[in-house]
């Protein structure tokens, strides 16, 4: 798959079938969509185009909310893209000017001027143009006029997934990560880089790895312990994750932290990659650092459980 991050970087094609959404978290709804999409790709001897937005086109219209967190990095999302085939990825900025254009500006200038569509594929609710004005309507009579075909992926189709990118947030925020996993198709992680910590977890036997994650767009689950596979250079472990203030010793800041199982390797500076499992329980405050060992050896024993329980 090729990536392009501006317009200027993309040759027009011949024979573009191309869809366009920001597809945070590329669910079941949004695989239905691309599934379709190299489908017609193939049958028509075309090349398939993702036009994705990037920051979230939500970010740029109301910079006051903040508070929108990402499913995907722009990283993951293009991994996953590129697995189920797609040949062309256009991560454009997504800037005032841009979401200023109108519908037939949007159609005639980027659809086909840049791109060059042949066919379009939309989801039945999909929305574009200056004030979001543009739709199928606008997409169907201007379609003889720049000489492309639209077809709409019904909203029955989509609704019978069942899943939207908000429904897969609440549940990660509600920590709920294995309903997440249903709704996505795959496993929700998180990479990051390995910093330096306190080293407090190595005097009560559970050395952990800070992760520092770059992206502060990116979703981070709800505090509390969880069940995980961790990818690294030296290969994939499994491990218990936590993530919190760190109340039984008074802390100040949110962490995300790893104790790797049968693993002893100083790793800092490496990135790794933690793939969340299973909830295990809420963060909560004990009354000293020997409570709180004897109650990780209780989630160890848990997280071992869970992972003989799912062979």
């Amino acid at each position: 798959m090729k990536i392009y991050h501006h317009f200027s970087e993309f040759k027009k094609l011949d024979k573009a079938v191309a869809t366009i959404g920001t597809f945070d978290g590329v669910h079941f709804g949004h695989q239905k969509i691309i599934r379709r999409l190299c489908e017609r790709a193939s049958a028509t001897g075309g090349e398939s185009v993702i036009l994705t937005f990037f920051p979230h086109p939500r970010l740029i219209i109301d910079p006051e909310n903040q508070d929108l967190k990402m499913i995907n990095t722009i990283t993951e999302k293009a991994k996953i893209l590129e697995e189920l085939g797609v040949d062309h990825l256009i991560i454009t900025p997504f800037t005032r000017d841009f979401s200023n254009l109108s519908a037939e500006e949007y159609i005639r200038d980027i659809l086909v001027g840049t791109i060059g569509i042949k066919h379009l594929i939309v989801g039945y609710d999909h929305r574009f143009g200056k004030d979001r004005k543009g739709g199928l309507k606008e997409l169907e009579e201007l379609s003889a006029v720049y000489d492309y075909r639209i077809e709409e992926i019904p909203e029955q189709d989509i609704n019978d997934v069942a899943v939207s990118s908000t429904k897969i947030r609440t549940a990660l925020l509600n920590g709920e990560v294995a309903l997440a996993a249903e709704y996505l198709g795959y496993h929700f992680s998180i990479s990051g880089r390995v910093i330096k910590g306190d080293k407090i977890g190595r005097t009560i036997g559970y050395p952990t790895a800070n992760l520092f994650v770059e992206e502060t767009y990116k979703l981070i689950p709800s505090d509390g312990i969880y069940a995980v596979r961790v990818a690294m250079q030296e290969g994939e472990f499994k491990g218990m994750a936590y993530i919190g203030q760190r109340p039984t010793i008074n802390g100040m800041t949110r962490n995300i932290e790893v104790n790797i199982f049968d693993f002893n390797k100083e790793i800092y500076g490496q990135d790794i990659t933690m793939t969340f499992l299973e909830f295990l329980r809420h963060d909560v405050k004990f009354t000293g650092l020997e409570a709180l060992k004897e109650q990780l050896k209780i989630d160890k024993e848990n997280t071992l459980n869970y992972f003989k329980n799912s062979l």
